[in-house]
Parts: structure tokens; C-alpha cells; sequence
């Protein structure tokens, strides 16, 4: 018998209307519920459903039962701004695992600043904006060029934006805008750029270890008046005998150029993983007059009734809405599993754990994985991240033959490490390690000095004499440092203040039999 999954959701809150926002967003998770319940029927799967109304009553839900799995429907509870964020930490106390995006993941896309400025930083466009606190206005020395719309700084489904958020220029009307966030919400607003008239989601859905992007949505506005803000606005996405919500449809898969294509789908992944999301998510991208793409949101938590973008995606992908439901309980048991085992098993000596582990070349579905370990190590700079996938693309295009030879560790059909190689050029034997990256979660455990020695054994069959790996002189770089040594490395130099003020570069080098 299937192991039973529990379907936690939050019970829906009677809160007074406010502009652009209300208790419809509140009552759609009631047909989440309905949707997942009849997906669980259809695979055999015993469940039961439980709602919360706070955060205090989560415990003995989840002690009332066997289940393992929580299937992860709460979207907001009242009390503290954030508090349904804490749920999959909760759960995680008590032994369980749960569906969708972790804490920390949801924690950090609610405050729209906060994501803004994690995204900026790695490397993900986004519009320009600026916050203003409670009981302050928006300071015109801090103005950007218009126009311009104001949102709530930590709420979701399009909570408190509505026509009057959009404004031309910075003015009475722009000071009205966020007075009412601040009235409305208490909480402060954000005043963004208003960019482009052009909107594209993007839903991605995590399949074991590998991330995919499904097919791109445009939001049509054709029928929109002139003058209209063209945005899904509260109204639009909630109140369906609105002309913004019968005029806001969807198109997908969008019609477009492929090159276009392929840098939202690249810049829509590069957001996942920029703030660590799981499971399922959805991007929302607008693009300007002259092309350039900007990311609005990363939504760790889409709606996933039938009217909701993320089925859209996921049918226009041709999964069914089941295949969904089981792909993602299949990640979590993947998690669970992960969990007990590295909880539970004794550590193995390193010859041991090695006989595991399998090395091969590495081939483009290896693309995502790899990208997301490199990427979640926190190691690398945004820039060092970009140079890592170029190299990485550069290796899978080119096959065997090209400069850089990209191998992956493997233990039980997961992807666990990534070494890149290759002749250093205008010398004779000598050869370069670009890149060794270890998911996190395997280290210590023997992968990295697997790929080093097939790595070293390749370039002493290919004639190579002598191999140079280069790191940081920084503290943090210290295990990587010691790694280095404990395998066979030596320190023949050091580069003062390469990569940044007080931050040299170290290099080792070993000569091969």
C-alpha cells in the first residue's frame, strides 16, 4: 500500500475589503484542495486533509497522524506578515518533509525587496526600485525615470495592486499610491519601474534532479482600452465579472522568435536558482520597447486550481495534472529519504563510498543539476556562476573533442559532482582544472576525490605531466584548501589581491606519473 500524504492547507480567513484586495485570493486554496484530493484518488493514494487557522495549531495536525509527506497548500495565516513561510520548517521539526518551496525559499520571495536585491546580485534583471517605510514618502532625490507602480512590499496574488498603482511621474498621484499601501497594508510600499508593455510567465517544475522550464505564457492586453495600465492586477486575476479578468488571457505556448525564447527560459532558471526554490514555481517577466527582460516576481507558492497559470504550463507541456502530483510527491520522498539515510547510516571509509560511485561524461540533461549544486554551494560570485555555465555549454556542444572535458559523478542515477578539465594552452603537458563542485549534501563522502583521480588519470593517458588547480585565499576557502593537500597538491604560488582586495589567488600544482 502507498504510503498516506497529508494535505495541509489553511482555512480561510474572513478579512475586510480593502482597495485591490480582499478574502477571494483567501478562498481559492479551496480548490487546490479539490484538485489535489481528486489527483491523489486517481493515483490510489491515501490521504487526509487538514486546515490550520495560525501557525500555533500546526503541531498537533501534524502528530495526529502517520503521514511522512505534507502536500503543502497553506498560503497565509494571520498573526505576523510571513507566517504560513514557516510551515515546511515546522514540518521539518517533526521528522516530516513537505511539498514545494522550503522556508527559506518562501521567506525570501514574500519581500519583494529582499528578492529584488538577491536577484540583482546574481546577475537576474530586474527593474529599478526603491522601498519606502511606513510614515514616509517617496523622496524625490531617489527618483529613477517613470512611470512608475507601487506594490506592498511582502504580499502575494496580486494583493493591493490595482489601476491607481501605476503612475506617469513622481507627483501627488505616485504619494497617493503609497500612502495607500501604507494605510491599506501596514507595511511599506515599493515603488518600481514600470517596464514594458509585454508580459510573459514562465512556470518550471523540478523532475528528480533536473529543472525544467515549461512552455512560455504571454498574458494578451490587445483588448485593453488606450490609457489602460496593462497589468494582471488584483481585479484581474480575482474578480471574474471584471473586463480585466475576461480580457487577461493567456496565450501559450507563446508564439515567438527562439532566440527570445531561450534567454527567458535561460533567465527564468537563473531566478530559481538564484533564490532556491523546489518542486514548482512560476517567473513572471515583463520585456521593454528595445527586447531587454526584466523578472517582476518569483512566486515559490502558484496557485494550482484549473484556472491557474502552473496547469496551464504543465498542459501545455503535456503532463497531466496527476503526473504533477506525483512527480512532486516523488521529490519529497527523494527528500525524506535523503534525510533518514544521512541521519540513520554510519559513516563508510572513503574506498568504500568511492566503489559507489560511478564517473562518466557528462551530457546536457546533467545541464540543470549541475548548475543548481554550483550555484547552492554560495562558493562563487554571480559572475563566477556565468562563467562556470558558459564553460559547462561550451563542453556539452562541443562533445569529446573540445578543449574542456566535463565529467559527472554518479551514485544510484543522481548526479552528485562536476569536474572540468582541460590542456593549458601554449604549453606542452600541462593541463588545467577549471572546475570541481560537489553538491553539498555529498561532501565529505569520497565524491570529489573521485573525480580528481579520473580527471588525473585521463590527462596522464592523454600525455599530461603536470595538473594546476587555483583557489581563494579566503577563510572559507580553507576545507578546499586542505582538500587540495590531502590528495596529493602542493602550493607553488599565490597572486596578492587577484580576485579582490585581500583576496589572493592560490595556486597548486601536481606532477603525474
Amino acid at each position: 500500500m502507498k504510503a498516506p500524504i497529508l494535505i495541509l492547507y489553511n482555512i480561510p480567513q474572513a478579512r475586510g475589503t480593502g482597495m485591490y484586495g480582499s478574502s477571494e485570493s483567501d478562498a481559492g486554496v479551496l480548490v487546490e484542495i479539490q484538485v489535489v484530493s481528486a489527483a491523489l484518488d486517481k493515483l490510489s493514494i491515501p490521504y487526509r486533509s487538514a486546515g490550520i487557522s495560525r501557525l500555533e495549531d500546526l503541531p498537533g495536525i501534524l502528530t495526529a497522524g502517520p503521514e511522512a509527506i505534507i502536500f503543502n497548500l497553506v498560503e497565509e495565516l494571520p498573526g505576523p506578515e510571513g507566517s504560513s513561510n514557516l510551515v515546511p520548517a515546522v514540518c521539518k521539526s517533526f521528522g516530516k518533509t513537505v511539498t514545494g518551496c522550503d522556508t527559506p525559499c518562501m521567506a525570501l520571495t514574500l519581500d519583494k525587496w529582499r528578492m529584488k536585491a538577491v536577484l540583482k546580485a546574481d546577475g537576474v534583471p530586474v527593474p529599478e526600485g526603491v522601498i519606502v517605510p511606513v510614515g514616509t514618502l517617496f523622496s524625490p532625490d531617489k527618483v529613477f525615470p517613470g512611470p512608475y507602480i507601487v506594490k506592498p512590499c511582502s504580499k502575494d496574488a496580486s494583493e493591493g495592486i490595482g489601476p491607481g498603482s501605476v503612475v506617469p511621474e513622481c507627483g501627488t498621484k505616485l504619494h497617493d499610491a503609497v500612502r495607500m499601501i501604507h494605510t491599506n497594508f501596514k507595511q511599506p510600499a515599493l515603488v518600481e519601474q514600470y517596464v514594458g508593455n509585454r508580459e510573459f510567465n514562465i512556470s518550471l517544475l523540478q523532475q528528480g534532479n533536473r529543472v525544467r522550464v515549461l512552455p512560455i505564457a504571454e498574458i494578451d492586453f490587445s483588448t485593453f482600452k488606450p490609457g489602460m495600465p496593462l497589468i494582471v492586477d488584483y481585479t484581474a486575476k480575482w474578480l471574474p465579472d471584471t473586463f480585466e479578468y475576461k480580457n487577461t488571457s493567456r496565450v501559450i505556448p507563446v508564439k515567438t522568435r527562439e532566440d527570445l525564447a531561450a534567454r527567458i527560459r535561460e533567465i527564468s532558471l537563473r531566478a530559481w536558482h538564484a533564490v532556491g526554490c523546489g518542486d514548482y514555481a512560476r517567473v513572471d517577466m515583463r520585456m521593454d520597447e528595445s527586447g531587454r527582460l526584466f523578472v517582476l516576481e518569483v512566486n515559490a507558492n502558484p496557485d494550482i486550481s484549473p484556472d491557474g497559470g502552473f496547469p496551464a504550463a504543465i498542459s501545455a507541456a503535456g503532463i497531466s495534472f496527476e503526473k504533477f502530483i506525483e512527480t512532486v510527491l516523488a521529490n519529497a520522498s527523494g527528500r525524506l529519504e535523503l534525510s533518514a539515510g544521512t541521519a540513520a547510516k554510519k559513516p563508510r571509509a572513503a574506498h568504500d563510498r568511492n566503489r559507489e560511485v560511478s564517473i562518466r561524461m557528462a551530457r546536457p540533461s546533467d545541464r540543470d543539476t549541475i548548475l543548481i549544486f554550483t550555484d547552492a554551494t554560495r562558493f562563487f560570485r554571480a559572475g563566477e556562476v556565468e562563467i562556470a555555465r558558459e564553460v559547462l555549454d561550451d563542453s556539452l556542444a562541443q562533445g569529446p573533442d573540445n578543449s574542456y572535458r566535463s565529467f559527472v559523478a554518479e551514485l544510484k542515477g543522481k548526479t552528485l559532482g562536476w569536474v572540468c578539465f582541460g590542456p593549458t594552452p601554449c604549453t606542452v603537458g600541462t593541463y588545467d582544472i577549471y572546475w570541481l563542485v560537489v553538491d553539498a549534501d555529498y561532501h565529505g563522502k569520497g565524491i570529489g576525490t573521485s573525480l580528481m583521480e579520473h580527471a588525473e588519470k585521463l590527462i596522464g593517458k592523454e600525455g599530461g605531466r603536470l595538473a594546476v588547480v587555483e583557489t581563494s585565499s579566503q577563510e572559507r576557502y580553507k576545507p578546499t584548501r586542505s582538500f587540495y593537500t590531502m590528495i596529493g597538491y602542493t602550493e607553488c604560488s599565490r597572486v596578492k589581491d587577484f580576485y579582490d582586495t585581500g583576496d589572493d589567488k592560490v595556486i597548486y600544482v601536481k606532477r603525474l606519473a
